[in-house]
């Protein structure tokens, strides 16, 4: 009979481990089921299927949102996203780095150089048009090297100087 006691003991010490164990899964399965329902009383095959609804929304949402962008970055690689300068003394009697090449060149190497030569009695501008990093006008030193500062420089940075005048 002893044994039998000790029998039923070690099974209600058993059964009371596993209650315990379910009340402490249950409390855990109650705490998701609160984050998952956010508040709503409903039953979880409604709040799964709402959620379901939720994510195809936003799966398309997101399908919109790539279409936009990628039109957005065919747009920009047509935009200036590339430029430098270069300052220079043109004339040796004409001080002050007042002369400069400027390059405006967009994700596919086209753009334009912008040069404006100063000297003691005169001023004279030039602009000349780049097609693929190219021009099909002579380009002089400062604007090949304005135009190769701009096509290696990431969009729109700083750039350090240069021998022949001051880079940006």
């Amino acid at each position: 009979m002893a044994a039998l006691a000790g029998g039923a003991a070690l099974c209600a010490l058993a059964a009371l481990a596993i209650a315990v164990v379910s009340l402490m899964r249950a409390r855990r399965v109650q705490r998701a089921y609160a984050v998952f329902s956010q508040g709503r009383s409903e039953d979880v095959l409604t709040l799964l299927r709402r959620h379901i609804d939720e994510v195809t929304a936003l799966r398309g949402e997101v399908v919109g949102i790539e279409d936009r962008v990628d039109g957005l970055r065919r747009l920009l690689s047509g935009c200036v996203s590339r430029v430098a300068t270069v300052r220079y003394d043109a004339f040796d009697e004409v001080g002050g780095q007042l002369s400069f090449s400027s390059a405006m060149i967009d994700e596919r190497g086209d753009g334009v150089v912008f040069t404006a030569i100063h000297g003691r009695n005169d001023s004279r501008s030039y602009a000349k048009p780049i097609r693929a990093g190219e021009s099909q006008f002579h380009l002089s030193d400062e604007e090949r090297q304005v135009l190769r500062v701009a096509l290696e420089t990431g969009p729109v940075a700083p750039v350090s100087s240069s021998s022949q005048g001051d880079a940006r």
